[in-house]
């Protein structure tokens, strides 16, 4: 499984890279703050909603910790996805937030 840094994230959405956000957190937890451009999709959902998704993009999980999002990448790469997990999750992350 790849990886990717919050530090990674943050140079990424600087430069305005189009990226595909996926937030595996529950709606308390999103409530305090997503990643830009990020959508949302709980980790009990994940595998219903795989449909919803692009296989031709590559996706970055992100929950608070990198647990949840970690097992969100096990669960759409084993469909055939392009995922990456974001290590420490939103504890880790510095970067400008996007209330919903």
């Amino acid at each position: 499984m790849k990886v990717m840094t919050t530090e990674e994230i943050v140079n990424l959405l600087d430069a305005n890279e189009d990226l595909h956000v996926i937030d595996v957190r529950e709606d308390d937890e999103v409530a305090e703050g997503m990643i830009p451009g990020a959508v949302h999709i709980p980790l009990g959902q994940v595998e219903a909603r795989a449909g919803e998704l692009d296989p031709t993009k590559p996706y970055i999980l992100v929950c608070r910790a990198g647990r949840r999002s970690e097992a969100a990448c096990n669960i759409l790469e084993e469909k055939g996805f392009d995922v990456t997990n974001l290590e420490g999750g939103m504890m880790a992350y510095d970067g400008e937030l996007e209330f919903k």
